[in-house]
């Protein structure tokens, strides 16, 4: 523990998704002998197998790096790693408060992408000294003078600082460290002031509650101090603190300057808001950290165990899902198909899949959910505005004098030759094209306003495919845009199926019925009548799809003789069908809903 606050550096890893973040992080542990060879794992600081799976942080860690430099000096390099995923931006932003500094991360072969940009401009607004790194430097496609022109023209800064390394190899690690103790400026704040801490992050631990992880701006925290959260006023007893070394390393206190946690007896993690500033019960600060809010989620899902026994099992899966990721919301929910399970609130699709992903691993369950949905606004007859973003709760379409739907402003950078058929995805999206800036002679800059709806299902994939991997995109929520809702039923048979109901843009209801009924006659099994599917808008059939009967050849047994002996024994058998038919009941299999909800349109 450094007591001599110009000693100590807080810093961030900021860059686009796969530029190499945890890389890196794990060179600098390797370098400093924080974790020595026979404990190493690739990507140590993502804990979760997801994470190592898809080689994307989701959760931020901190860790502290002791680092003796040249001038013989020792260094504390307290290191708050990111996630580098849009849907985790708050994330990212309070991370990025708690630092002095930022690596700027940029891949020697890919250059500056959208994220790239985004995150710097974060950093800026934060005051941080933006030090950029060019990783990957060991590959044959590395070019090196490129990346410096688009450091210079793209983002504006000094490529002359800029450090080429390899994060995989470790070349450049060293000089890189030299330089980060040379730019990044000490933090400043006063240890007499008033304790004054910035939540950045938590975990929970099962045997001690909620662990907060903190970067003291003033004063100093020690064990036994009494606290009290601004932002709720909640108070609680510190009973643990200390700073992060891959584990939990217990100093008795942190003061302004450092990079800590605390444990203070708190068993929900709901109460530990992000971005919330801690200080003394009996001597608090006088304001607090700026840039608290709220974190609202966008994605809206229900989840539903596939055997409705594990319902149980599924509430206690997400009562502890809930206590290591506070963004997830979730409330109680019902389906006269799936039976009971939750409706919850994610703050991306991305959000969405790790969700399930934990679910269906820690946790062993099967589930499926319900079509993802955005939260629309609507304002009934009587001018009250409400919001809305369970297809069930619809209410009568004449009730509504007007809805509004949620728009993003998506920023897309892409080379030129792809142009075209971006701006023609963009279209069928319904976007609305705000810019367009040309970077260099082969890369645009685009934004457009577009539906958060319509980039749910698969706007990324095909933005992935058609420019065969090349453009990045990065978005921010934008407002609310009055727009046209309809909602979707699907009738099985003459039954709507609740689970499948959408609501949807009302000039795209018809091919988003073909396809949802298409699907739907390739996954039902054929019974011994026909069944229809059929999608409807309120009375209105907008689509529909038969599966054919299994039907038995009655006829054999005629041969030759009167054809009325044969048209007998049809009849009958149509009469057969008919009363099968009223009473016959149309199992839905799993995989039919599956289907349904995997793609938007194939």
């Amino acid at each position: 523990m450094n007591s001599d606050q110009s000693k100590i550096r807080n810093f961030c890893i900021i860059a686009h998704i796969d530029h190499g973040k945890s890389t890196l992080a794990d060179r600098f542990l390797q370098k400093t002998e924080v974790v020595n060879d026979r404990n190493f794992q690739n990507q140590m600081l993502d804990s979760m197998d997801i994470e190592r799976e898809r080689g994307i942080t989701i959760k931020s860690q901190a860790v502290t790096i002791p680092f003796h430099s040249k001038d013989g000096n020792e260094y504390e390099l307290n290191l708050v790693d990111t996630p580098g995923h849009v849907d985790f931006s708050y994330e990212v932003s309070r991370a990025i408060s708690s630092c002095e500094g930022a690596l700027l991360l940029i891949d020697a072969t890919q250059g500056v992408e959208a994220q790239t940009l985004s995150n710097m401009f974060m950093a800026m607004e934060h005051d941080l000294e933006i030090i950029p790194v060019i990783n990957k430097m060991d590959l044959p496609s590395a070019d090196l003078e490129r990346v410096k022109h688009q450091i210079e023209h793209d983002l504006g800064l000094d490529s002359e600082m800029a450090f080429p390394i390899s994060a995989k190899t470790g070349l450049g690690i060293d000089e890189l460290m030299e330089g980060l103790v040379e730019w990044i400026p000490a933090p400043s704040g006063e240890r007499s002031n008033p304790p004054k801490a910035l939540i950045f992050d938590s975990h929970y631990d099962p045997y001690r509650g909620v662990v907060i992880h903190v970067r003291m701006f003033d004063g100093e925290l020690k064990e036994g101090d009494e606290i009290k959260f601004m932002s709720n006023n909640a108070e609680y007893k510190v009973e643990d603190v200390g700073v992060f070394k891959i584990g939990l390393d217990k100093t008795g206190k942190i003061q302004a300057g450092d990079v800590g946690y605390f444990i203070a007896g708190i068993k929900n993690i709901s109460d530990v808001r992000v971005g919330d500033t801690v200080t003394s019960k009996k001597n608090p600060c006088s304001e607090p950290c700026e840039g608290f809010r709220e974190v609202k989620p966008v994605v809206f899902s229900s989840i539903y165990p596939i055997d409705t026994n594990q319902y149980q099992e599924l509430h206690t899966a997400i009562d502890k899902l809930k206590l290591n990721d506070a963004s997830l919301i979730y409330e109680k929910d019902s389906s006269a198909a799936l039976g009971f399970g939750f409706r919850c609130g994610f703050l991306g699709l991305l959000h969405l899949e790790v969700v399930q992903a934990r679910l269906e691993r820690e946790f062993g369950l099967n589930i499926v959910l319900t079509s993802p949905s955005v939260r629309y606004r609507l304002t009934n007859m009587k001018g009250e505005t409400y919001y809305l973003d369970n297809p069930a709760e619809y209410p009568d379409p004449g009730s509504i004098e007007k809805a509004e739907e949620p728009y993003i402003k998506a920023a897309i950078i892409t080379p030129t030759d792809y142009l075209g058929n971006i701006m023609t995805l963009c279209m069928n999206k319904r976007g609305i094209q705000q810019e367009m800036n040309y970077l260099d002679e082969k890369r645009v800059e685009i934004f457009y306003e577009m539906p958060l709806a319509e980039v749910l299902f698969d706007f990324y994939d095909k933005l992935k495919s058609i420019s065969r991997g090349y453009a990045s995109f990065d978005y921010e929520l934008h407002g609310f845009k009055e727009t046209s809702l309809a909602k979707l039923d699907i009738l099985l048979n003459g039954e709507v199926v609740d689970a499948l109901s959408q609501l949807v843009f009302k000039d795209n209801a018809h091919e988003r019925g073909k396809s949802v009924c298409k699907k739907l006659k390739g996954e039902i099994p054929r019974q011994q009548f026909k069944i229809p599917i059929q999608a409807a808008i309120g009375n209105t059939i907008v689509a529909r799809e038969t599966i054919s009967a299994l039907r038995k050849d009655v006829t054999a047994k005629c041969y030759g003789g009167d054809i009325t002996r044969k048209k007998k024994l049809l009849e009958k058998q149509k009469e057969g069908k008919k009363r099968m038919k009223m009473v016959g009941n149309v199992e839905l299999p799993q995989e039919a809903f599956l289907a349904v909800l995997r793609t938007d349109e194939d």
